[in-house]
């Protein structure tokens, strides 16, 4: 037996076709890519190493949280952490509740001490609104070529006792505990499972949910390692979306172990009956099929029976199935019933058992669930007050769950003695819903204190389903307010636990409370299950129905059905929250998302002429880009140009106005912009970029556009401002325009920018401008845009552009949807842009001023302190009080980056707050 698990690694990696890890990436069922155990501590160890380099930040036993999505990210880092002598916690998804998921954050931040956490760019967003932990992006890490010796340099001092990993048991809620797994623990489990089922030589195991779950790191990718073996991953969605592709997989990589609760057996069910005989063109082969677990929730025995039956037809054994018990804290399935479906026919049950459990219990009394044992968890990660609740004085842990045992020695679940949700397989916790209902004010029609929430399991369900009942504080025959009502509750449910609930009004009788002035969840809940309710809820549902015929925003043309199609089908948005009014921006999308839908719409409405990015950007709902769209295929006069882009639409606080860079383009705002959830947040775009619009030739031309803009968009101050690198001097010369007309700039930000720049500016000619964009744009590095200005010295336009676009990174220009013509365009804006300020020297002052700076252009200064104190010190003498300077990571083209972003929006927030907007 290993002591720890480096060892377990190392030596399987070691032994050749020992086994290898095929991961199928998001969106697909078909192509997997495949690493085998070799090349899997290979990329662990140069992954650990870019760790050790940070050692301040991944000092040994310190907790490292791993936010990651697909497998292969997951499984790498999570043994770069563990070689690095670190102590990995998988993190689970977070809440789309802004405030959930800022409490849950900061919950974790306590309970794992202070952790480092790991995650990727594009997921950098999720963790903004709080300081409790700062996340570090993968990409920034170092990977490049290491010694030898020094990759394997790894942490193998673990003893058996230590912990060996974190698992949250709940996500959802912001009270996530940390379930400590030990090596020893760890390895006791692996050998137990292993001797439950036998397999065949040539196998695989199948996981298909994230490794935040127990399932996915200990029952299938440890326990395949164990056993030497072939793992798969494929993304839950893929396989939720398309069952019949997780039995596509079991064929084509001979799966013998998997696992699928009682909500996903039911997909396959409803998939095999409704293709009938058709399935049989599939010529599946599941004679290799020993064992799908089935835990996690209630297993209804006629749909696991009916399933087996399905899956028979291919070869697959009857007892194929084993339905069980286990949880987080006894590393997964911990007891199974091996004799499913004969069993719990043959007795009639409707529920299946879990198998047979050594007990003292008489048969049929039900009482509480207690565990010991081997593979039964120590405890709560730093959490000495759940584990005095969890266990008890004789060291019993107690599980929650009510059981009972037959007379054959077969444990069967009863219930729960706490009130934890089950949905999914996925616990909840329905006082976190409760509490985020009845924060004051938050919902007008509800009446605060008489919310009740729990899980049902309904009749012919597969699954158990959340229900919220409530008090309303609205008249019976407003409809509205009923309807308004159900859509905040569900969308406030539905951000804590991904399900929709269902939503009931009831009257005062209906929800008495104690002496102590608490409802009874266990009552409400029998009386909700009696059918006691059953009149409030057709009168109810005949209502709403009602009211959403007459108000829901329809489509008005055939085009407006079809981009309403495209919208929901592109960007996966939630089809009965989004109509033809619902704003993009409202969603969170990325600019990478909206150039997704810019050629999607394109592909598909077989459109005369390209869309460009501001008609999505100046019109994120259907309606009006309809209007849009059909203004341009009719070729009617386009709008006056408005240069304000709304990139986020809500808040409280006065507006940020963010100026455009030198290219002229505000895209590289949006990653910024989703971060300041608390105010409004608009950027200004520089004109040019639409048919038949010219460019500014001067900068007062400007400066008085966006100054009317602004004014017309935000009346009256105290303003915020901010440049991005050119920009700062528009923001400047704005603020002064402001000011000297009464209004208070209190805030005005340069990102990067000095004073002084014309000495600059009459460096760029066009082919420096062109090539400037193309790195902005991330077509080419820094490095190689100035091996090419020194290479097309004297060459014309037209050889500079050819040679640009042959030099491009392909993937980004398709992705930004860049032709020839396009980019052409784009660089004569930003020509434009720059040969107003040759001759540019800032005059008078802003009362304060704010600079975010990085490192500079390799042309501009040899380091981050030289470009400080020679160049951006200087706003000095344009600041009628001392700047406030503030030290961003990145560099010049890259600071707001996703890579950088999280970083950058902490510090801009602080110097908000600090100037009081």
């Amino acid at each position: 037996m290993f002591t720890n698990l480096t060892l377990l690694l190392e030596a399987v990696a070691d032994q050749d076709g020992s086994g290898n890890v095929i991961c199928y990436p998001p969106q697909n069922t078909s192509k997997p890519q495949s690493y085998s155990y070799c090349q899997l501590l290979d990329a662990a160890q140069r992954a650990s190493w870019a760790l050790r380099c940070r050692e301040e930040e991944f000092r040994r036993g310190r907790v490292i949280l791993i936010h990651l999505d697909t497998h292969w990210e997951s499984i790498v880092w999570f043994w770069a952490v563990t070689l690095a002598g670190c102590i990995p916690a998988m993190s689970t998804s977070l809440s789309n509740n802004p405030a959930a998921r800022i409490s849950h954050l900061e919950h974790l931040a306590t309970t794992l001490k202070n952790p480092g956490c790991l995650t990727i760019a594009a997921k950098l967003s999720e963790f903004g609104g709080q300081d409790a932990i700062t996340p570090i992006a993968v990409e920034s890490l170092g990977m490049g070529t290491a010694p030898t010796a020094e990759l394997r340099n790894v942490y193998r001092d673990a003893k058996p006792s230590d912990i060996a990993i974190l698992m949250l048991t709940s996500g959802s809620t912001s009270h996530a505990k940390a379930v400590i797994l030990t090596h020893t623990q760890i390895f006791t489990a692996l050998a137990s499972k292993y001797k439950v089922v036998p397999l065949p030589d040539e196998t695989s195991f199948l996981n298909w949910v994230r490794c935040d779950h127990v399932a996915a790191i200990l029952e299938i990718h440890l326990q395949a390692l164990f056993a030497h073996k072939d793992q798969v991953h494929v993304q839950a969605p893929d396989i939720l979306s398309h069952p019949l592709a997780f039995l596509d997989i079991v064929h084509r990589h001979r799966v013998s172990r998997t696992f699928a609760p009682n909500f996903f057996l039911a997909r396959i069910r409803a998939a095999l009956e409704g293709h009938g005989d058709r399935c049989i063109a599939h010529h599946w082969d599941l004679t290799c099929l020993r064992y799908i677990a089935s835990g996690g929730e209630a297993n209804v025995t006629k749909t696991g029976a009916a399933v087996a039956k399905l899956l028979a037809r291919y070869g697959a054994p009857e007892t194929v199935i084993a339905t069980g018990f286990g949880m987080t804290e006894t590393c997964g399935g911990a007891i199974y019933n091996l004799d499913f479906p004969r069993y719990d026919l043959e007795r009639g049950l409707e529920f299946a058992s879990t198998g047979k459990y050594h007990t003292i219990a008489p048969a049929g009394a039900v009482g509480n669930l207690e565990l010991t044992g081997p593979i039964i968890f120590e405890g709560y990660f730093n959490n000495p007050g759940a584990n005095e609740q969890s266990f008890t004085s004789d060291g019993w842990f107690q599980t929650g769950d009510l059981a009972s045992i037959d007379d054959q020695g077969n444990l069967h679940m009863v219930g729960r003695a706490k009130e934890a949700m089950i949905v999914n397989g996925v616990k909840y916790s329905p006082q976190e819903i409760e509490n985020a209902l009845d924060e004051p004010g938050k919902i007008p029609g509800l009446v605060p204190s008489f919310t009740c929430c729990f899980s049902s399991f309904p009749p012919g369900g597969d699954t158990e389903v959340i229900c919220v009942v409530y008090l309303p504080s609205y008249a019976p025959d407003d409809t509205l307010a009923r309807a308004t009502t159900a859509d905040t509750i569900s969308k406030i449910a539905m951000m804590s636990t991904g399900a929709r609930p269902q939503v009931l009004p009831l009257d005062k009788s209906q929800l008495q409370k104690s002496a102590l002035g608490k409802l009874s969840r266990t009552k409400i809940k029998a009386a909700f299950e009696k059918g006691d309710y059953s009149g409030y809820q057709e009168i109810n549902s005949e209502a709403i129905k009602l009211h959403r015929v007459t108000a829901r925003i329809h489509p008005a043309s055939e085009l407006e059905q079809r981009l309403l199609a495209l919208f929901i089908e592109s960007l996966e948005l939630p089809e009965e929250e989004f109509d033809v009014q619902s704003s993009l921006f409202n969603m969170g999308v990325t600019s990478v998302e909206l150039i997704k839908l810019k050629k999607h719409i394109e592909e598909h409405l077989s459109l005369s002429q390209e869309i460009p990015i501001i008609t999505l950007m100046v019109n994120p709902t259907v309606r009006d880009l309809a209007s849009a769209l059909e203004d341009q295929q009719n070729h009617r006069k386009s709008e006056e140009y408005n240069p304000v882009v709304t990139l986020q639409a809500q808040g409280d606080k006065t507006p940020l106005w963010l100026v455009h860079p030198g290219v002229g383009e505000v895209l590289v705002f949006l990653n910024l912009a989703k971060f300041l959830v608390d105010r409004k947040v608009y950027a200004l775009r520089a004109r040019g970029f639409n048919e038949g619009e010219q460019p500014f030739e001067t900068i007062e031309e400007v400066v008085s556009t966006y100054h009317t803009a602004i004014k017309r968009k935000q009346p009256h101050g105290p303003y915020a401002l901010a440049g991005y690198s050119y920009g700062t001097m528009l923001a400047f010369e704005v603020g002064k325009v402001l000011e000297s007309r009464g209004d208070e700039v209190r805030f005005l930000g340069s990102f990067n920018l000095p004073p002084h720049i014309k000495a600059r500016m009459r460096q760029l000619d066009y082919k420096e401008c062109l090539l400037h964009l193309s790195y902005f744009l991330d077509l080419m590095t820094e490095d190689r845009a100035r091996e090419l200005a020194v290479e097309l010295q004297g060459a014309t336009r037209e050889a500079a552009l050819a040679r640009v676009m042959m030099e491009a990174n392909q993937d980004r220009l398709v992705e930004l949807a860049l032709s020839p013509e396009a980019l052409t365009k784009w660089a004569r804006l930003a020509f434009a842009l720059q040969s107003m300020a040759v001759d540019y020297d800032p005059t008078s002052s802003i009362a304060s001023i704010d600079i975010f700076y990085c490192n500079p252009l390799a042309v501009a200064a040899s380091s981050k302190a030289q470009w400080l104190s020679e160049h951006l010190s200087q706003w000095k003498n344009f600041s009628r009080s001392p700047p406030c300077f503030h030290d961003v990571g990145g560099a010049h083209y890259t600071m707001l980056g996703p890579e950088h972003v999280f970083g950058f929006q902490k510090t801009l927030r602080s110097a908000l707050d600090v100037r009081g907007i």
